[in-house]
């Protein structure tokens, strides 16, 4: 029974590092709900919709189903060309926050959109794609499925314990 729930640990901590280990490139090459650009946060994904002097934020979960954004408020720091705005976000209805300010779309333009009240923020580059994933052809067998960035996981079997099959 102590194997067992020591396989089934390690197998759940391997699962959550695959469910929030997206790259920006990977999630670029995935169809957005909306029309703008998904960025992953510890607990959502938050889609950005530039439109004129308009920002619209979609909170979803990990799977895109809208998350309620009563009682969230924001704010998304606009860079474009020299000039820096803050854009008050307010939810307006279901899984909406919406902001108006003086700023200019441009190419390069980059948003951070930080959103309370548990603190999430995610940096968006809404006309641009991220760099690219290598092709499949070039990713070595061992590597992490495309657009899942494994740096961060320890795969490692240091500090497990030994079982019957490796004791041998």
């Amino acid at each position: 029974m102590k194997l067992f729930k020591t396989t089934l640990f390690a197998a759940s901590l391997l699962m959550a590092g695959y469910a929030s280990a997206h790259t920006d490139a990977f999630l670029d090459t995935q169809p957005s709900p909306h029309g703008g650009q998904v960025r992953m946060t510890d607990s959502y994904h938050f889609e950005l919709v530039v439109k004129d002097k308009d920002l619209t934020v979609y909170v979803m979960d990990h799977g895109n189903g809208a998350v309620a954004s009563g009682g969230m408020t924001g704010t998304a720091t606009v860079l474009s060309g020299d000039a820096k705005v803050e854009v008050k976000l307010e939810p307006t209805t279901d899984n909406i926050l919406k902001g108006t300010g003086d700023f200019k779309t441009a190419d390069d333009m980059k948003v951070v959109v930080s959103i309370a009240p548990a603190p999430q923020t995610a940096r968006f580059t809404p006309f641009q794609k991220a760099e690219a994933e290598p092709a499949a052809a070039e990713t070595p067998a061992t590597a992490a499925p495309a657009g899942h960035d494994m740096s961060t996981m320890d795969m490692g079997k240091k500090d497990m314990p030994a079982t019957d099959a490796t004791k041998k």
